[in-house]
């Protein structure tokens, strides 16, 4: 249905039939998926009834290194996986069962499911438990300190079964739960190295595989392939997952887990005390008894945990593509390597008879340590131009300024306070020299720097609070700077110049395909007076147009001669790209080269009828959609339901992951256009409620209504209804007929010619055009897309190309290529080549 229409309500009223559907809906959400249900209660009825959930533990039920192998336990493995250890890790585990595991059984079927989850669970614990012995038989730390441990725990057979169905989830979820779930298992695995961490991953691992074996056969997406959008997401997960450490081991209080050792040289000791004897001969173990004392209480506590709050506050910003977020994780994650390695080094954070007593077990603690951050490094550089949204020059200096400037301040109040109170230091008053060669130590994590100097340790009174808390209140200015960086973005710079070009627009100026000039990526020239206005961008010092000038009648010439003379006193040779016919007197009587770049299709409303033999082709799946009970739903994105936004973002990762070929843009818009809040949406959606379709339409004004409407982003689902595209396209005409709009375009086909068209004497360009068609037709599809536009009977416009020096024809085609595939990276160049080269050769 439309969204003018509304559903009749029931005699009983409205509370009555929500209520009823509720339960409905819950009814038929418990019998869809059995295994879940029962596993749910099979978890709560052995937590009640073996009593983990108040405290009680069948330890002959648990599996362990002792009880499962030493005394023969072998039932163990299965036990473990229907019983929690207690209250909190049973409502965990109801709550994942009963989403997760639901969504994992709704992938796999609901046997397949159970198979998964009992063999991917006893075969991870069995896995864990090889590990174990094999390690202890090494003689390492935590093997020996691990054989004691027991595992209740139904969540490492889930997990293995989630892992197992992710093999049949579409791209897009396929890869942030395997993504965001490795790395999440991983990090506990490292960080809080209980025996259940472990054989979670183990259990994750078989899964992975499992799920790989049963799935052969099957057309597999391309994972690796994903939007910006979605690069930018999975980075910012792995960013702050990688960050978790130190809260893992606080939370769990694992200092014995294989990175705990790392985590406890960056915390306090609340129980440290400094002997008197310090005061005279400042030994090694009176620097740490300082450095330990210094470090206790809240405020050191909430230092140490900077690197946290920093991947946190960097994983904010590379979720929206912020430069400056990418910079503070490279400068975070560098900090944690090389403050790692420092606190690692001979003589540091641990003497050297425990180092020799931990052996190579040691060694290995180093590196895991400090490869952690650095492969994060490496996904950072790998993924560096995903990350371009940069803040304006003004935002940048007020950032530097407040963070540089609150330094120097909280550095300045720490040294007079030091000097003020030089009594409460262990060496007597301090010298402004001794302070200041300790002036780093309050703003860092402790471990991160060498020994303390024993003339600068406050033992207590405003010289101690000062040194415990300076840093709290520096970085909590620092947070708030960097939030403010983000919102200030150059786009917002630009703010008042979108409007003044979209209020343009709606005056009437721009063509029906004036409304692409909004996008991000163009900027706005406007004419003295502000009537006029050219979107553009420049690459390579070509400023390339976008579509028609926006401006009033008769003003044409002189807004294109405006704009070209601005180009010429920038240094930029002007292209006019993708404009109308009406045009083409004014570039002619300039002298310059002309040429079509691809017809638009455009569809007359008032009078339109999908009636006689010619709409045949249209009228067929307009009708099956109706007998199918298929709706329609015309609305904008922040209008949408929740569940309709998600779905149509994750069709179109999945889109994207299925394609190797590179994303194209400039005048082809994707899932960030969709989003503008005068773009509006058609949906076509299913009896059961799911989306068929998904179709954007861009609007075009007359006098400030909207008089017509132009296609851009079109996505089927997989298993929509045959003709499901003409079903959508159909119905948004008629229903923007009703609405009185005059004229819906299906947009411009790039390097197309209209049916029956006579060229004219082939150019240079001309060739170079039509040969390019050629080779990108088996890739994208240009000419077959053209034919499906003309199924509905529509006139042709043509667009095109003007420019004033056919020398610059290389640069011209450089930058038109790099305005329509701008992210392309060599490895998609390569898939284009190839599926060109391989799909041309079977013509």
């Amino acid at each position: 249905m439309t969204a003018s229409e509304t559903a009749p309500s029931s005699p009983s009223g409205p509370d009555a039939t929500s209520a009823s559907g509720r339960s409905r809906a819950l009814v038929s959400a418990l019998r869809a998926h059995p295994f879940s249900v029962a596993l749910a209660l099979v978890v709560l009825g052995t937590g009640l009834g073996f009593g983990t959930f108040w405290g009680g533990y069948p330890e002959l039920l648990a599996a362990s290194p002792l009880t499962t192998t030493v005394e023969r336990a072998w039932w163990t493995p299965l036990t473990a996986l229907l019983v929690p250890d207690s209250l909190v890790a049973g409502v965990l585990a109801l709550v994942l069962v009963l989403t997760v595991g639901a969504y994992a059984e709704r992938l796999l079927g609901t046997v397949r499911a159970a198979i998964a989850f009992f063999v991917t669970g006893i075969a991870g614990i069995l896995l864990g438990l090889g590990a174990e012995a094999l390690m202890t038989l090494w003689g390492t730390d935590w093997a020996l300190l691990k054989t004691t441990d027991t595992v209740l725990d139904p969540t490492v057979g889930l997990l293995g079964m989630v892992m197992t169905a992710t093999a049949f989830a579409p791209a897009l979820w396929q890869r942030r739960i395997r993504v965001i779930g490795f790395t999440l298992l991983a990090m506990f695995a490292l960080y809080a190295g209980d025996l259940d961490s472990v054989y979670r991953l183990a259990a994750a691992l078989i899964g992975l595989v499992a799920g790989t074996v049963i799935a052969r056969g099957r057309p597999r997406a391309a994972w690796h392939r994903s939007s910006y959008r979605e690069v930018r997401t999975l980075v910012a997960a792995i960013v702050a997952a990688t960050g978790l450490g130190p809260i893992i081991v606080l939370i769990a209080n694992s200092f014995d887990a294989p990175l705990g050792l790392v985590v406890a040289g960056f915390v306090s000791d609340p129980g440290a005390e400094l002997p008197a004897s310090c005061a005279d001969d400042f030994t090694r173990e009176c620097a740490d008894q300082a450095a330990a004392i210094l470090t206790a209480g809240p405020g050191p506590f909430l230092v140490s945990l900077v690197p946290f709050f920093l991947s946190v506050l960097a994983a904010v910003g590379l979720r929206t593509g912020r430069r400056a977020a990418w910079l503070l994780a490279i400068v975070t994650k560098t900090a944690i390597a090389v403050g790692t390695a420092i606190a690692l080094s001979p003589g540091d954070l641990l003497d050297q008879q425990t180092r020799d007593l931990l052996g190579p077990e040691f060694t290995v603690v180093i590196l895991l340590a400090v490869l952690v951050p650095i492969a994060v490094l490496v996904l950072l550089v790998v993924t560096r131009r995903r990350f371009r949204v940069t803040a304006p020059h003004r935002a940048a200096l007020v950032f530097l300024v407040t963070v540089v400037g609150s330094w120097i301040v909280l550095a300045a109040v720490h040294i007079v306070i030091g000097l003020v109170d030089g009594e409460n230091h262990l060496g007597g008053a301090p010298g402004v020299g001794a302070l200041l060669s300790e002036i780093l130590r309050p703003f860092v994590p402790a471990g991160f720097l060498p020994d303390v100097v024993a003339e600068a340790i406050p033992i207590d009174g405003a010289a101690l609070f000062s040194y415990q808390w300076v840093g709290v209140l520096f970085w909590a200015v620092f947070i708030v700077a960097t939030i403010r960086l983000y919102r200030a973005t150059r786009v917002d710079s630009d703010a008042a110049g979108q409007a003044r070009f979209r209020d343009l627009l709606k005056a009437g100026g721009g063509g029906t395909l004036g409304f692409m000039g909004t996008w991000a990526g163009n900027s706005h020239w406007f004419t003295a007076d502000g009537r006029g206005a050219v979107a553009y961008r420049v690459i390579n010092k070509v400023a390339l147009t976008m579509s028609d000038p926006v401006c009033a009648e008769g003003e044409e010439r002189a807004t294109i001669e405006g704009f070209i003379a601005y180009c010429e006193s920038q240094g930029w040779s002007a292209c006019f790209y993708s404009f109308h016919e009406r045009y083409l007197p004014i570039f002619q009587s300039f002298g310059w080269q002309c040429m079509s770049v691809g017809e638009e299709t455009v569809l007359d409303l008032p009078g339109l009828e999908l009636a006689g033999k010619a709409w045949q082709k249209v009228r067929q799946p307009l009708n099956r959609g109706q007998r199918e009970g298929v709706t329609t739903l015309w609305s904008t994105w922040d209008d949408l339901p929740a569940h309709y936004t998600a779905e149509i973002e994750a069709v179109s990762e999945e889109w994207v992951a299925n394609k190797k070929l590179p994303e194209m843009g400039f005048t082809l818009g994707g899932m960030e256009e969709l989003k503008d809040p005068d773009v509006g949406i058609f949906l076509a959606i299913n009896k059961d409620g799911g989306i068929e379709a998904t179709t954007s339409w861009l609007p075009s004004w007359t006098d400030g209504r909207i008089t017509g409407w132009t296609i851009d982003f079109m996505r089927r689902s997989d298993g929509a209804m045959p003709g499901i595209m003409e079903f959508v396209i159909a119905s948004a005409a008629l229903h923007m007929k009703e609405q009185g709009a005059q004229v819906l375009s299906l947009s411009g086909a790039p390097l197309a010619t209209k049916p029956g068209e006579e060229t004219g004497e082939p150019t240079i360009m001309t060739r170079l055009l039509g040969w390019l068609g050629e080779m990108l037709e088996p890739a994208y599809g240009f000419t077959s897309l053209f034919r499906f536009k003309s199924k509905f009977n529509p006139r042709y416009e043509t667009i095109y190309m003007a420019y004033a020096d056919p020398a610059q024809l290389a640069a011209i085609g450089m930058a038109i290529g790099e305005a329509y595939l701008p992210h392309a990276t060599p490895k998609e160049y390569l898939a284009l080549v190839q599926t060109i080269t391989s799909r041309g050769s079977d013509r």
